[in-house]
């Protein structure tokens, strides 16, 4: 099985909600991605997103735009990506990976070389968030055949689309909290609660959801409703407010720490 769907499996019955925390990885370089990714663990993250950084992303916010600017000039890749999984695993890390990228870096890479690569690094899932749902046909057939879980993005729209969107959708479905792009929001847009309820309707699948979401209370308030809270923004800002830590020798573990303990007040 794979190791996402095992995951989600043990959480149903034991009547959790999975946290799944986001990272740019290479932010602020490969070394101290692997570190934070061991702190995510033991802090309590089920799974985790590994952002590749882009260019000229679609979704990011301000937050995570800095840290892929910052990581670009790490000159990190898809492949560095699926190495600094490997890292983590070599690390004592068993949680699933979640590969997050757009899919400009899919099609210079090759599909049938990404989803080799994939399967060769165990990566359980990929997020494409500017791959609309009639351009998916093919990399879902592949991704199917690679024993790698297509996760859609759901934005509020019709039941016609939404069934459309998850009709052959794998692992789990990803529905958007907040119109526009990612970032910490006080509040989300009205009607989330019944959109969420919609989509559960149409799929089988566990359902989750993103953006916005940035404390521990908008976690339990979504961990109600939903099989999966993913949180981004909120801690790679934590990355970022911990780099003059995590550049100084001396300090290092106070940075990762202080990034756990933001973690861990989220999954409490």
């Amino acid at each position: 099985m794979n190791l996402m769907d095992a995951t989600f499996k043990r959480l149903r019955e034991q009547k959790k909600t999975a946290l799944i925390p986001f990272l740019t990885v290479g932010d602020p370089d490969v070394e101290t991605t692997v570190d934070i990714i061991r702190e995510l663990e033991k802090a309590g993250a089920d799974m985790l997103e590994l952002g590749v950084p882009y260019s000229d992303p679609l979704a990011d916010g301000p937050v995570i735009q800095r840290a892929s600017e910052r990581a670009l000039q790490n000159r990190i890749t898809i492949r560095t990506c699926l190495e600094a999984a490997d890292k983590a695993r070599e690390a004592g890390v068993r949680m699933p990976f979640i590969l997050f990228t757009y899919y400009n870096p899919v099609l210079q890479m090759g599909m049938e070389t990404f989803f080799e690569a994939l399967q060769q690094h165990g990566i359980s899932g990929i997020i494409i968030p500017d791959l609309p749902v009639e351009e998916a046909e093919e990399l879902g057939q592949q991704a199917e055949q690679a024993g790698v879980n297509l996760v859609p993005l759901v934005a509020p729209t019709s039941d016609t689309r939404i069934e459309r969107i998850v009709r052959n959708a794998r692992g789990f479905i990803y529905c958007v909290s907040s119109l526009g792009v990612t970032g910490e929001r006080a509040s989300f847009f009205e009607g989330v609660d019944q959109f969420i309820e919609r989509v559960k309707r149409h799929t089988d699948l566990p359902v989750a959801v993103g953006f916005g979401i940035s404390n521990g209370e908008q976690v339990k308030r979504f961990s109600r409703i939903c099989d999966g809270v993913v949180v981004g923004s909120a801690i790679v800002r934590q990355v970022e407010e911990a780099i003059p830590l995590l550049g100084d020798p001396s300090r290092r573990k106070e940075g990762l720490l202080q990034i756990r303990s933001f973690v861990a007040q989220l999954r409490a």
